[in-house]
């Protein structure tokens, strides 16, 4: 009987006494987070167009027969032009049937009138000087599509590293101006991090002409970003 009186006096005991207090957080670590941008400006040596071929015909194959041919007519003026094979390739390929009557405007059903083909091709050209006289001489030769003109750098590898470099210079300058300004001490660097790759810009145009079509080269800008934190020192 005494000992169901100790055991009940215990438990009742323990219902009643306060829960254990839970061990305190440790308090935030006090960090700074910035974001830091490089770019790097250099004068393009490499170009990529895209030039192509498109033809109507009634007959599906007398369409896509005459732009073959042209488009073999327009890589043969590439090859004596010095483009190298790698530098050449297809980038779409298309046929295509032309339709009568297909708003409804009349009561007819609508019909295949013809046909439409169409080819593509990616050109890299290197030689810039000559990048004029190539566009000339391969529209000359039977080209009556361009789709666009890209400027580059054939190795842009350097000017990455470098617009990474600038980058993280002005996440560690950004850094100790707010810091500074703060009246605290900045600490080591807890994360970093690049956001995206380097990637070209097409910078101010300045017009060059050497025979031909006019091109302006103008600069291509590499840029990288990224973003850094620090720990604030105690």
């Amino acid at each position: 009987m005494k000992n169901r009186i100790l055991i009940t006096t215990l438990w009742i005991a323990c219902l009643a006494s306060p829960p254990l207090a839970e061990p305190l957080a440790s308090p935030p670590h006090r960090q700074i987070s910035v974001t830091g941008e490089g770019q790097v400006e250099t004068a393009p040596d490499m170009a990529t167009i895209t030039l192509g071929v498109t033809n109507e015909a009634k007959d599906a194959g007398d369409a896509m027969a005459a732009t073959s041919a042209a488009v073999a007519q327009m890589l043969d003026r590439l090859d004596s032009l010095g483009i190298a094979p790698r530098d050449r390739q297809t980038r779409s390929l298309s046929l295509n049937p032309i339709w009568s009557n297909r708003s409804g405007a009349s009561s007819g059903p609508a019909k295949i009138t013809g046909f439409v083909a169409s080819n593509a091709v990616l050109v890299r050209v290197r030689d810039l000087e000559n990048l004029g006289h190539i566009m000339d001489a391969v529209i000359a030769g039977g080209a009556n599509d361009f789709n666009g003109l890209q400027f580059s750098v054939q190795d842009p590898k350097p000017l990455m590293n470098s617009a990474r470099q600038r980058a993280v210079a002005d996440a560690i300058a950004k850094a100790q101006l707010l810091t500074s300004a703060a009246g605290v001490t900045l600490g080591s660097v807890l994360t970093m991090a690049e956001q995206g790759g380097g990637r070209p810009v097409q910078m101010d145009m300045a017009a060059a002409r050497s025979g031909g079509t006019p091109i302006a080269a103008g600069e291509v800008s590499i840029r990288a970003s990224v973003s850094m934190v620090f720990a604030i020192a105690d």
